[in-house]
């Protein structure tokens, strides 16, 4: 299936989602992600603040701030930026994606996990995004962050298509699929 016939599939899969079943499949995600011992061990976690049609965070996010110093990508061009959470969010950009106000940022090398959206996940830990690329640059130089693609069970495959500058992550999780590296 090409990426476009694929990201259909998924939207249409998704949208049978009710907004409790949901927040259950993110709960199922992230208690099993609280599990891992790199979780446990990590200080600084980049996450996402979840569009409607994703697995939710807006929980996640508060839960962790407690104990974790959570960052969130900003759109910068055609790049991502890191920025610690603010108490401010916007949405005012051409995505609407809720991003932090402030103006520091961090190099993602210093990040210990870097939780990431997904269109489609296979299970050899390949993910597909919306086709803008930007989780692509944002990942592709990296060594050191650990990087968890995460979604609900109706997006994860046997092989996704993937293109050379596509990078595996480290671990894939649904609520029924877990896989680590």
């Amino acid at each position: 299936m090409e990426k476009k016939e694929l990201r259909a599939a998924v939207k249409r899969l998704k949208q049978s989602l009710t907004d409790d079943m949901k927040l259950e499949q993110s709960n199922q995600v992230f208690n099993y992600i609280e599990s891992l011992p790199v979780f446990k061990e990590a200080r600084t976690i980049l996450l996402y603040h979840s569009l409607p049609d994703e697995l939710p965070t807006h929980h996640i996010i508060k839960k962790w701030a407690l104990e974790k110093q959570i960052f969130l990508p900003r759109v910068n061009g055609v790049d991502l930026d890191v920025v610690p959470l603010d108490a401010e969010l916007t949405d005012d950009n051409q995505f609407h994606i809720f991003e932090p106000t402030g103006s520091k940022t961090i190099s993602p090398e210093t990040l210990d996990i870097i939780i990431v959206p997904a269109v489609a996940l296979d299970t050899q830990c390949n993910r597909m995004g919306r086709g803008k690329g930007f989780y692509d640059r944002l990942l592709n130089p990296l060594s050191h962050p650990y990087t968890i693609g995460v979604g609900f069970d109706c997006q994860i495959f046997d092989t996704i298509p993937c293109e050379p500058h596509d990078k595996k992550l480290n671990a894939v999780v649904t609520p029924d699929i877990k896989i680590v590296l």
